[in-house]
């Protein structure tokens, strides 16, 4: 059984998750979070020191996992011998789409957190969250590098950035379509006039047309790994 000093923490860091999934962390005030998780900044206090401190825990609860199994995938793919960059793609991926499949009802949430804390405005919270991640992010960007030797390394680099950056954005759902909006949209209608009439999501974004929504991430996957793998194959400079 739960003691209640377990519960007001977990109840802290989920409550945290969707606050500064939806507002960033400048934008999301201690205070909100508290009330919302019925609790006071004397006990962020004393189970965190921060507001800081709590992002952190957030950060870290939410990407263990993600972190664990993109390292067994990577330690896998390379005892077999020279992963193909199309297998590392996936390998990189899918665990972090995987959060929405594996969190039941707080997989769009904790997604969406990861989304927007990865690339918030602050330097200091972008390192924030690299702090939790970059040991193996690192990783991957060395065995990408070694998997496209036609490629110079930062081109790859640069290649790998973005694909951080095209993942956050459908991690924050910032890139899903609403359903209704399917059916409203025609052959003729053009890319820019689509973008700029069709509803928002629940973040407020523009919906984009031909993305997966949370709903079906494993769809989601195959359309962003077959992507990011013509644009690591053709789209690098030499």
């Amino acid at each position: 059984m739960e003691t209640p000093v377990e519960t007001t923490r977990e109840r802290l860091l989920n409550v945290a998750e969707q606050r500064f999934g939806e507002g960033g962390y400048e934008g999301t005030s201690l205070r909100a979070i508290t009330v919302a998780a019925a609790a006071n900044i004397a006990a962020v206090n004393y189970h965190f020191g921060s507001k800081e401190a709590l992002l952190r825990a957030a950060v870290g609860r939410a990407m263990a996992p993600v972190n664990a199994e993109r390292r067994r995938r990577l330690d896998q793919l390379e005892a077999g011998g020279s992963p193909t960059p199309e297998e590392l793609i996936r390998a990189f991926i899918e665990p972090g789409l995987d959060l929405v499949l594996r969190r039941g009802e707080r997989g769009a949430v904790i997604a969406r957190f990861i989304g927007r804390i990865a690339f918030d405005p602050s330097r200091r919270i972008r390192e924030l969250y690299a702090a939790e991640s970059e040991p193996i992010e690192s990783r991957y960007l060395a065995a990408l590098q070694r998997a496209l030797p036609q490629a110079t390394p930062d081109s790859v680099a640069f290649g790998y950035v973005n694909m951080l950056g095209l993942l956050a954005l459908h991690q924050s759902q910032a890139l899903a379509v609403a359903p209704s909006t399917m059916a409203s949209t025609t052959p003729s209608t053009t890319p820019s006039t689509t973008v700029s009439t069709v509803s928002t999501v629940s973040t407020g974004q523009p919906a984009v047309p031909g993305a997966a929504g949370p709903e079906d991430p494993g769809k989601l996957a195959e359309n962003l790994v077959a992507f990011l793998v013509a644009a690591f194959d053709r789209g690098l400079r030499s």
